[in-house]
């Protein structure tokens, strides 16, 4: 049963820094994938980052080069450093778990970011 918790989450203005963190507790070993999505209001959520057991990244083009997703497997954590904020940065951030082994995603319940002019 895996829990996900995101945190981190505030006001920022343009050109800012913020770190989203996302603590995960339960039977979490093996295989997985750690991802973060963003949705925006009418708008489609989106993948913005993400990374596997073995380190491996992948990023949206948008935040190519501005955001770093890393994890800490001793503690079962995964950021997302958001640097060089925008406007259009400002979302909810979430966090989604997925093992392939045990056939299992798991959503986080999102944090608020908000980047200001």
């Amino acid at each position: 049963q895996v829990q996900l918790v995101e945190s981190g989450g505030g006001l920022v203005q343009a050109g800012g820094s913020l770190r989203l963190s996302c603590a995960a507790s339960g039977s979490t070993f093996g295989i997985n994938i750690m991802r973060w999505y963003r949705q925006a209001p009418g708008k489609q959520r989106e993948m913005v980052a993400g990374i596997t057991s073995g380190g491996s990244t992948n990023y949206a083009d948008s935040v190519k080069g501005r955001f770093t997703i890393s994890r800490d497997n001793a503690k079962n954590t995964v950021y997302l450093q958001m640097n060089a904020l925008k406007p259009e940065d400002t979302a909810v951030y979430y966090c989604k778990y997925y093992s392939g082994r045990n056939n299992l995603s798991v959503w986080g319940q999102g944090t608020q970011v908000t980047v200001s002019l």
